[in-house]
This record gives structure tokens, sequence and C-alpha cells, in this order.
């Protein structure tokens, strides 16, 4: 067969194709190893070469000639990048296995550190129950030997009791043959005694008989006489003695009490209470007056009309006076005017904004009172309004005594008594803390200040002994509980402290809270403040109600009820205050 350089060409076209589809067959097939997932994937690509080979095959032999040159220079191209994506391949599956045996190398080693470390635990637990079992032995074999040495011990001391019995026995022998000549001679003695016993009764009978014939009663008769006279000296006896005993009880309790009272005043004392009805503010200077007092007074008019409380601008350097017998409304005008001075502005729609504020300021107040009472006293647990309630009894006074300060003085000797009877002190301190519970709301509210206080303890759930303390501590013998007792003890001792209480400052307070009763009595009164210590009563009217004729006309009566109600040092002036204001908003 004759080949033409065309044929050969082809050939070696042909070839190479071969040679590169064989190769990438080769690639496919390797890849198909490494990846499972990818025969599909090969199979598409293989079939994809086929065509392309066939595409190349046809357009080789129209253009054999012009690409015989590009044909070796791409065949050897491919040869070379097959080579090298052959060497690729071989690197990455060496890596792939380099990681492979690393990863299992590690695995096996982590296997193998665990089953050594599994081993070993197991080995420390068995010889942890070796040692335990050696020990367990050891002290079995510690119990036989005590045991074998108490058997021993018990032979020995059975032998030795059979030994000392032996020799009980011959000597209950010898006392049993002296017994029986002791029992002979018993006998015989016995014999004599029952001829001398049938001889005294006979005497006795003779006697008896004699006795009767003397006396002139019977044996009856004789002991129901002796037996009457014994009753009645027993009688006599037992009274005197019942008598010294409760004598004894009675000076035994009193001295007891006197002494745990004694105690308890010892371990408590506290300063000597004192109301005052006039506070001081200091003022930076004398000019201030002038601003505080305003425009025609009508910065001081509105001031005291607000707080109820009078304003004194005397000659006292660089200090103003606010007198009032409500320490309420007192502190709540010295909180305003303090505010007031600091601040500089002083005008009536500022004096109004200010007392508002010093009054929900008062709030605060109170119950921080109330708190430190409390703490004070080592009270726990009380509710909010509670110690809301409790923080107003700092502003109220007991002939001249702080309420607050009186009943934390209470609390303590409560507490100190109760403890020294075995009883609970905390109970005993809760009781005399809440005792004059019901003076913080008393001038508010109708009803004496014991029912009051027994209406707010329960209304607040306090225990049932809080409560008789409170409803008795002014009769302690209808109390049910001893608390009661106790809490009348320590009030009647916080009272009777030498300079406690002031009966004149009392009466005063009376007097103006009287004063005040009076003008609200009167319809059409919104208000009523008693100032310049109960010499003038400043009432404040509804201004659609009371006219200006009215309100002279109501003074004038205010005054008569005065003149006719009550009873009072010098004269009281009436001033009726009328005001009425027209407010709009520029927008």
């Amino acid at each position: 067969m004759n080949l033409t350089l065309l044929d050969i060409v082809l050939l070696l076209l042909v070839l190479v194709l071969g040679g590169v589809i064989v190769l990438l067959m080769q690639r496919m097939a390797r890849l198909a190893e490494e990846q499972k997932a990818g025969a599909s994937e090969a199979q598409r690509i293989l079939a994809d070469a086929r065509r392309e080979a066939q595409v190349m095959l046809e357009a080789a032999r129209s253009e054999s000639r012009e690409l015989l040159a590009a044909a070796r220079s791409e065949a050897q191209a491919m040869r070379e990048a097959a080579q090298t994506e052959i060497e690729r391949t071989r690197q990455n599956l060496e890596a792939r296995m380099q990681a492979q045996l690393k990863e299992e190398r590690e695995r096996l080693e982590a296997g193998v550190q665990a089953s050594i470390r599994a081993a070993e635990t197991t080995l420390k637990r068995d010889q942890e129950a070796i040692e335990r079992e050696k020990e367990a032995l050891r002290r079995e074999q510690e119990r036989l030997q005590a045991e074998l040495n108490s058997v021993r011990a018990e032979r020995e001391e059975q032998k030795r009791e059979l030994e000392r019995l032996a020799r009980r026995s011959e000597q209950l022998d010898a006392r049993a043959i002296k017994l029986d000549q002791q029992e002979e001679k018993l006998e015989a003695f016995e014999k004599t005694l029952y001829a001398r016993e049938a001889e005294l009764s006979s005497r006795e009978k003779l006697i008896d008989q004699r006795l009767q014939e003397v006396a002139g009663m019977s044996q009856e008769e004789a002991r129901n006489l002796l037996l009457s006279r014994l009753d009645a000296e027993l009688e006599e006896e037992k009274a005197h003695r019942v008598k010294a005993s409760l004598e004894k009880a009675r000076l035994e309790v009193k001295r007891e009490a006197q002494k745990l009272l004694a105690q308890a005043a010892q371990r408590q004392a506290s300063e000597t209470a004192a109301a005052l009805a006039v506070s001081v503010v200091p003022i930076p200077s004398d000019a201030m007056k002038g601003r505080i007092i305003g425009r025609e007074g009508r910065n001081i008019r509105t001031f005291e009309a607000l707080t109820g409380v009078d304003l004194i601008i005397d000659d006292t350097p660089e200090a103003v006076l606010l007198s009032s017998f409500n320490p309420i409304r007192r502190e709540i005008a010295k909180m305003a005017l303090e505010q007031l001075v600091q601040d500089g502005r002083i005008h009536p729609s500022r004096i109004e904004e200010v007392v508002e504020k010093a009054k929900s300021e008062m709030k605060t107040y109170i119950y921080e009172r109330g708190e430190e009472a409390a703490l004070e006293a080592g009270v726990v647990g009380l509710k909010p309004g509670l110690v809301q309630l409790l923080g107003r009894l700092h502003f109220r006074s007991s002939y001249g005594q702080n309420v607050l300060k009186h009943s934390v003085q209470v609390a303590h000797l409560t507490g100190i008594m109760a403890a020294e009877l075995g009883l609970d002190a905390a109970m005993g301190r809760r009781a005399g803390l809440l005792h004059d519970l019901g003076k913080s709301v008393d001038r508010e509210i109708e009803g004496t200040h014991v029912e009051i206080g027994i209406t707010l303890a329960g209304r607040f759930g306090e225990p049932k002994e809080v409560i008789d303390a409170i409803a008795h501590h002014h009769d302690p013998e209808n109390g049910e509980t001893l608390y009661s007792v106790l809490t009348a003890a320590a009030d009647a001792i916080s009272a009777a402290r030498p300079g406690a209480r002031r009966e004149s400052l009392e009466e005063y307070i009376q007097r103006l809270e009287q004063l005040e009763r009076i003008a609200l009595s009167f319809p059409g009164v919104e208000s009523a403040f008693a100032v310049q210590a109960g010499r003038e009563v400043r009432v404040i009217v509804k201004p659609d109600k009371i006219n200006d004729a009215k309100a002279t006309l109501l003074a004038r009566e205010i005054a008569g009820r005065i003149e006719r109600d009550m009873n009072y040092p010098g004269q009281v002036q009436v001033t009726v205050v009328r005001e009425s204001r027209a407010v709009e908003y520029a927008k």
C-alpha cells in the first residue's frame, strides 16, 4: 500500500488525537476513582471530547497541510499540559493521602491514649478495690481477734464465777444452819410475845372502860371531839400560812417588777422632749425682708394664706420667724421660704408653686422619718402606708413630748422587758412602736387615738398582740396578752420621766385646735388657721359662696361663737379673707 504524505499526516493527527483522548479518558477515570459521585459528569466530558475529536478529525483532513505544524505544536502543548495535570493530580493525591494518614495516625494515637487512660483508671479502681478488700479483711481479722479475746475473757470470768459460786454455796450452807437455829429461838420468842399481847389487850380494855367512866363519854365521842379540835386548829394554821404565802408572793412580785422596770429604764436613756411653736429661717441680709413682704405686703399675705403659718418679720438681724402650733404646716412653710430665699424670685405665683412643691416633698420627708424610727426601734416588715403614718408622729406632740420619740422609747422598753420575761422581744418592740399610731391622724378623724389606732392596725394586717397592746395600753387590766401590760408600763415610764411632758403646752394646742374647729364649722369656710399663739384666727372663705357683706357678718358670728364656747386669755382677732382670681392665658 502506498501512503501519501496527506495520509501520513492524517494518520499522525489521528494518533495524536487518539493519544489525547486516551489521556483524557485516563484522567477522567482517575477522577472517577477519586470522586465516585462524578461518574455521570465524566461520561458527559468523555462524550464531549469524542465529539470534539471527530470535529477536529474532519477539519484536519480538509486542512492537514496548513495545520500540520499547528497540530504538532498543539500535540506537544497538550502532552505537556497532560503531564502537568498528571503531576498535579498525583501531588494532590499524595497530599490527601498524607493528610488522611496523619488524621488516621492522630485518631489511632488518641484512641490508644484513651485506651491507656481507661486502662489506668480501671487499674486504679481495681487497686483501690483491692486495697478496700485488704482493709476490710484486716478489720474482719481484728474483729475476730477481738471476739476471740472476748471469748477468752468470758471463759476466764465464767471460771472465776464458778469458783465464787462454789464458795458462796459453802457460805450459804453455813448460814442456813445458823438461820435454823435462830428460827427456833424466834418461835419461842413469838410465843412469849403472843402471851404478852393478850395480856396487854386485856389491860387496854380495862383502861378504856375506866377512861369512859371518868370522862363520861364513849370512845367514838372522844375521837370526834379530838378531830374537831384538830380541824379548827388546822384551819387557822392554814389561813395564816396562806396569808403569809400571799404576802410573800406579793412582795416578791413587786420587788421583781420594780427591778425589771428599773433595769429597763436604766438601759434605755433618751433626751428630754420639747415641742416648739416657732421656727427660725436665716436670710442672707436684711434687704431680703423687703422682698419677702413684697409690694403692699402681697407676698407675705400670699405666703401666710397658702401655708397657714404666721410669718413674723421684726428687728431680728438676718432672720425671720415662722409661728404656728401645727408642726407640719410650719415645716412646709420653712422649706418653701428657704427655697424662695435661695432662689431670689419672690412673687405670688412663684410662692404658690414653691409651696405646692414643699408639700409634695414633705410626704417623702415624713416617710423617711418613719423609716428611721422603725430602724431605730428594730422593727421590720412594716407596710409603706404604716411607715407613712408613723412618720407623721414626728410632728405630733403630747403634753410637749414628741410622740415619735416617745414611741421609739416605748418600743425599746417593751422589748427589753419582754426579753427579760422570756417573751418575743421583736413583738414587744413592734407593739411599743405602734401603740400611739392613732395620734398620727386623730386631729383629722373623729374618735380617740386608741379607736383610730385599732382600726389602722387591723387595716394593715398587724398581729393580734399589737392590736391588743394598742387597745389596752391605757387599760392593761382588760388586756388579753402580756404585751398590753408591758406596753402600758413602758408608756408610763416614758411619760413619767422628769421634764418629759408639760401639761400647759397640750392645753395650748387643744385651744388652738378648738379655734380652728369653730371656724371650720361655718358654711362657706374653705380653711382656717390659728396664728399669733392663738390671738388671731385667719379664715379663708370660698368667694363664690361668701361675698364681702357676708364676710363681715361671718367674722362677727365666729367671734361670738368663740366668746360663748371657749375660755382664753386676752382677746382673739378673727380675720376673714376672701380672694377672687381671674386667670387667662395668652396663646
